[in-house]
């Protein structure tokens, strides 16, 4: 049978140990490790794998001894309890030995679970396990954590469920981080709030947030936007020297004021504005963005938009000027817009 959203979701936190087999597919190779982990976890419990009740299997050792997957299945352990044969990095080519393996099962034999990459609509290996009545195919795509994702997620942390400007937050930082890094960032926040009562707040994720570039691409914006031009060379040098490159600040200066017009643009002003931002923004940032979309308006922004623009044109064209400094007087002029 195939599961996706929620149902999958809900099966991989508590897989059927009654099934024969579990397929987990996705483009996303760390995505597929993580509901493959979860649901190996729910099957065997916490000393499953010290207990030698998994037994892990390569794709590539497979193809070389196709019996391997029966002898994982039929062989019985020293220990009690449920067992898994896990099959990593799977392919079509894998498919008839698998179908033999599913066909072959019997109640007793060790659950198998198998992972793969992308797959089609009409991949063997994927019907076998659509079309079968005890095995399950879920597909991993890529998209962010849903709201209950996070509450499980929190959860499993030992954290208290938030408020909702905290869940916002949290929200925002799934939708912008890959799936480790936000495990991570959610496990940090667990240690943070260790032996702390108090609820989580917007400044508690903040601070367990991961920094990136665009941090740094915010510092220059908000120099921009505040009109500090004898500020911007030493932040743009500092900018440069890691790495980022002038197309890059551009895309990031044109998101940052198209998300400024919108805001100045909202019938209720900026205050109303900014509650409509998708991705939600949050904490300091919500206030940095009010203020700023108050300060420019409408008329301004759409400039410093044209002007944004024009220079995006120059630097994806087969100009020769140095693009840094085509980058940098734009900034220069963006900035003396921001004093008038």
């Amino acid at each position: 049978m195939k599961l996706s959203g929620a149902a999958a979701t809900a099966y991989c936190r508590k897989p059927d140990p009654a099934h024969k087999g579990l397929l987990i597919f996705g483009a996303d190779p760390m995505r597929v490790a993580g509901k493959r982990q979860e649901a190996i976890a729910a099957l065997l419990g916490p000393q499953g794998e010290a207990e030698m009740r998994l037994t892990r299997i390569n794709a590539a050792d497979l193809r070389k001894d196709p019996a391997l997957l029966d002898d994982a299945i039929k062989a019985q352990g020293f220990f009690p309890g449920h067992r898994v044969a896990f099959v990593e990095g799977a392919t079509d080519l894998m498919s008839k030995v698998v179908d033999a393996a599913l066909r072959d099962w019997k109640p007793g034999d060790a659950q198998v679970i198998v992972t793969a990459g992308q797959l089609t609509a009409k991949s063997p290996l994927r019907k076998i396990f659509e079309v079968h009545r005890t095995a399950v195919a879920i597909g991993i795509y890529d998209e962010p954590p849903t709201v209950a994702d996070i509450e499980h997620a929190l959860a499993q942390a030992g954290v208290a469920q938030p408020i909702r400007d905290v869940m916002d937050a949290l929200i925002a930082l799934g939708q912008s981080l890959e799936p480790g890094d936000f495990r991570q960032t959610v496990e940090k926040i667990s240690l943070y709030k260790r032996g702390d009562d108090s609820p989580l707040s917007v400044a508690d994720v903040l601070a367990c947030a991961p920094q990136s570039a665009e941090v740094d691409v915010d510092d220059v914006l908000e120099v921009v936007a505040l009109g500090q031009a004898d500020q911007l060379g030493p932040v743009l040098r500092d900018l440069y020297a890691q790495g980022v490159t002038p197309v890059t600040l551009c895309i990031g200066a044109m998101r940052h004021f198209r998300r400024l017009h919108v805001v100045a643009c909202d019938p209720g002003g900026p205050a109303a504005g900014v509650g409509r931002l998708r991705p939600p923004v949050f904490g300091p940032r919500r206030d940095k963005i009010v203020r700023q979309a108050g300060h420019w308006g409408r008329d301004r922004l759409e400039r410093a938009l044209t002007a944004l623009t024009d220079v995006d044109l120059l630097l994806r064209s087969a100009n020769t000027a140095p693009q840094g400094a085509l980058m940098e007087r734009t900034l220069i002029r963006l900035a003396m817009m921001a004093r008038r």
